[in-house]
């Protein structure tokens, strides 16, 4: 998609699609003055990757998510340590991708406005514009959070591919988002990417008799096992096969279907509240789901955000100033 279309579009929807609540002063319009600028620039830089590489945008996504679920949307993800001990080097960022994005959108605000946009703010919009360069949602991104400076492996908790849904529930819980962010935002595996490394205990010996996972359609087990032998790690799945190029709400048809890839996907059929929405999506050929993607994607931008004098406005944002 042409930037030029990216920019209207963008417009467009600011006009006619999600309302946002703030009640952590962030602005809409916070850089108007001092970077005016400031989106389209990481507009154009986020566009120019994804565009040659789709995959980009799921991967930009689960870097801004993982960034919130530890520390807030502060942007420690990105932080890098001598030490490997910072968050990105925990075992489950390690699979993180996409840091180049987020360098070249900063040095190009650099460039333009020094001192200025926050890299949590970078991010933040990053992961917005690479979701719609695939023609998924769009949503609004109030500005003017700030960096944190620190970042430690050990704090890295995130929700597990392996969680049940009480579990799960918790996580979102203790970061302000409710139930339904939950399975909304599950939704953005429609274009996610795994391995066979994390589900090959599910398939192959899954309460340690050789037996898979009761809650998985058998017939998604004998395909998986075609494509995972016991000792293979590394071959990549779709989490949402035949969709997983669209963002679109084909997931929840796959976990309707008892074929969700993960524990953390196939839990979503044990709680009324998730599965009520799963069916409906599913029933109304996902009438709802952009609106209410764009609805929690926003409320997951105000988790635990630094402002005012809290945190630093990062130079480079893989390093402290």
């Amino acid at each position: 998609m042409a930037i030029k279309n990216l920019l209207v579009l963008a417009v467009l929807l600011s006009v006619i699609g999600v309302s946002v609540a703030n009640p952590e002063g962030l602005d809409l319009n916070y850089y108007k003055h001092r970077c005016p600028d400031a989106e389209a620039i990481v507009r154009r830089t986020t566009v120019q990757y994804v565009s040659r590489q789709t995959s980009l945008a799921a991967a930009l996504l689960r870097m801004h998510f993982h960034d919130c679920f530890v520390r807030g949307c502060d942007g420690s993800i990105l932080l890098k340590s001598p030490t490997k001990d910072a968050e990105r080097d925990a075992i489950p960022n390690l699979s993180v991708r996409g840091y180049e994005v987020v360098d070249a959108a900063k040095a190009a605000l650099e460039k333009k406005c020094p001192g200025v946009v926050s890299c949590a703010d970078v991010l933040a919009l990053v992961a917005r514009d690479a979701v719609l360069v695939i023609n998924g949602p769009w949503w609004p991104v109030p500005l003017g959070r700030r960096d944190g400076r620190i970042s430690r492996k050990s704090e890295v908790n995130l929700p597990s591919p392996f969680a049940g849904i009480a579990a799960l529930k918790k996580n979102f819980f203790d970061k302000g988002l409710n139930t339904k962010d939950l399975v909304v935002l599950s939704g953005a595996h429609t274009i996610g990417i795994s391995n066979c490394g994390l589900i090959n205990s599910r398939i192959y010996n899954f309460t340690g008799k050789g037996d898979f996972d009761p809650s998985m359609n058998p017939s998604y087990v004998r395909a998986l096992k075609k494509r995972c032998k016991p000792t293979d790690f590394r071959t990549s799945l779709e989490m949402d096969p035949g969709s997983v190029k669209k963002f679109d709400s084909h997931y929840f048809n796959i976990v309707a279907q008892k074929k969700g890839l993960f524990t953390s996907d196939s839990t979503l059929l044990d709680d009324a509240e998730t599965k009520t929405y799963i069916d409906t999506q599913v029933s109304t050929a996902g009438s709802s789901f952009n609106k209410d993607f764009s609805e929690s994607m926003v409320k997951l931008g105000f988790v635990e955000i630094l402002t005012g004098n809290k945190g630093e406005i990062r130079r480079k944002c893989a390093f402290v100033n």
